[in-house]
């Protein structure tokens, strides 16, 4: 069956499936990134996973020459190496959370889309309030739910995010580090 366009509308016109139509495209957008952003970091930790044990292995060669200084610089530059090498790692541990955030709006606009497809769901505050706990369940840091709960609370986004970085800041005040 086909159903006329924005383009194009007819009686038969629905704001509800142009809204379906935009959240898929959104959806399509995310996962396209997504897979390609993937590729490349994967690609990219793998050169840097090789570039580790190399590095390993120049820093045993180099502990085994005679002490000089030559030497000791060689193995200073190795060593200044791998820390760089590493801070790369830990920036791959991020865009590793990017990827899961992106995936959980993939999903959250998946399941919009159906809800609004769905008649019996869309007209159904308990099938809306069932989506959003869903929604707010797999966020597992405390700042998602702070932004989560000032968005359902009538706040903008620009609130809602001053009040996610906040809760961030405070998170990572309150972190403790072990040595």
């Amino acid at each position: 069956m086909t159903f006329s366009p924005s383009s194009q509308p007819d009686l038969d016109w629905s704001q509800i499936r142009e809204t379906i139509k935009l959240l898929t495209v959104s959806v399509a957008q995310v996962e396209g990134s997504m897979k390609a952003g993937d590729e490349s970091v994967s690609a990219l930790a793998d050169s840097f996973t090789g570039m580790v044990e190399e590095m390993k292995n120049i820093h045993e060669i180099l502990s085994g020459f005679q002490q000089s200084e030559s030497r000791d610089q060689a193995l200073a530059h190795c060593e200044a190496t791998q820390h760089k090498i590493y801070s790369a790692i830990v920036a791959f541990q991020f865009y590793d959370r990017l990827q899961q955030c992106l995936q959980h709006v993939s999903n959250n606009l998946k399941g919009l889309s159906i809800i609004i497809d769905t008649p019996h769901r869309l007209y159904n505050p308990a099938e809306w309030y069932k989506f959003q706990e869903s929604i707010r369940n797999q966020y597992t840091m405390e700042s998602e739910k702070v932004m989560f709960d000032a968005i359902h609370q009538g706040k903008s986004v620009d609130e809602a995010l001053a009040l996610f970085q906040q809760a961030n800041q405070q998170s990572d005040d309150d972190e403790i580090e072990l040595f």
